[in-house]
């Protein structure tokens, strides 16, 4: 396993061995479409949420949204969303096959990278509760809760809030 790279100058893309993070082109959205209907995640009482989701061309050209990709295959291993106004973490989805490689922390590298060159100072995620663990563990701190909110969101879902400095 590779060790997830700082990227601290501006520019610079995290990097982790044979994986690279780059913005989304329009032409991905079929494929996140898929990483997010096909997440182990989202079994069981959480399907109702994927189900019929979709990551549209222009939510990709609207919103940053960037993807780690096997540099050798231009497989999509993993990608997320960062919006501006407010700062929130819309989407991170890490594909079944390539949990436990690092993946979702070298995507949140790239998260407080991104988020400090637009200015931000914090981000908000609202958390599939299974994931809130993970969030933690990269620093997110819990801030509350978010209500279900039916036929939507059946379950309530930690909020947290990741500082960037």
């Amino acid at each position: 396993m590779g060790s997830v790279g700082e990227g601290r100058g501006r520019g610079r893309t995290p990097q982790r061995a044979g994986v690279t993070v780059r913005r989304a082109a329009a032409g991905d959205a079929r494929r996140l479409t898929r990483l997010v209907r096909t997440s182990g995640a989202y079994e069981g009482p959480y399907a109702s949420m994927v189900e019929g989701y979709r990551v549209g061309p222009d939510y990709i050209e609207t919103h940053r949204v960037f993807v780690a990709e096997d540099i050798a295959t231009g497989r999509i291993l993993g990608f997320y969303a960062l919006l501006l106004d407010p700062p929130e973490l819309d989407l991170m989805f890490v594909a079944d096959s390539a949990q436990g490689l690092g993946i979702g922390r070298l995507l949140a590298t790239h998260l407080r990278e991104e988020a400090r060159s637009a200015g931000l100072t914090g981000v908000r995620i609202v958390s599939h509760p299974p994931s809130e663990g993970f969030y933690r563990s990269i620093g997110a701190e819990p801030v509350g809760m978010v209500r279900a909110d039916p036929p939507a969101v059946l379950w309530d879902r930690p909020e947290l809030l990741l500082r960037i400095g």
